[in-house]
């Protein structure tokens, strides 16, 4: 199995988990949060939706950002179902770019995001990225845990 193979698979069975588990808040908690500072759970899902997009347009202009005008700003929260849906055509456009991806491309692009101080390989980013999913999952199992509600088996 090849890097850019791994990393897909890494990042397709993160979304799988995450998407099982976001399936498993019950509704009438989408909008709680263990106080008035956190993120509530639909929060963290559309966080974690759109921060991949984000990510994908730094990775695109290689750290640099430019005029960044998100396709969720004016979009209101909705279900789970529905913040997967609208996520999915930015989802696919990701896995596609990391598709045309070679080994190679990972250790020698660099991602310079200078008002961060960061100077990261490609490769290196992309981990980044999908541990952020991965840390986010946790926060959501927590807080179902905090509830008292059963958590999805995500260890399958």
């Amino acid at each position: 199995m090849s890097a850019t193979e791994l990393l897909r698979l890494n990042f397709s069975e993160t979304r799988r988990r995450s998407a099982k588990l976001w399936r498993g808040i019950p509704v009438e908690y989408l909008n709680w949060r263990p106080d008035k500072n956190a993120f509530s759970f639909i929060e963290i899902i559309r966080h974690v939706l759109e921060g991949e997009y984000l990510y994908h347009k730094i990775i695109e202009g290689e750290g640099v950002l430019g005029v960044y005008k998100s396709p969720w700003e004016s979009l209101s929260y909705g279900n789970v179902e529905n913040e997967l849906d609208f996520a999915q055509k930015y989802r696919e456009s990701f896995i596609e770019m990391i598709k045309k991806l070679s080994d190679t491309d990972l250790d020698s692009i660099r991602i310079v995001r200078k008002e961060l101080g960061q100077n990261k390989k490609l490769g290196d980013y992309l981990n980044r990225m999908v541990y952020h999913e991965a840390v986010h999952a946790g926060q959501v199992l927590s807080y179902l845990r905090t509830l008292g509600v059963d958590r999805p088996l995500v260890w399958d």
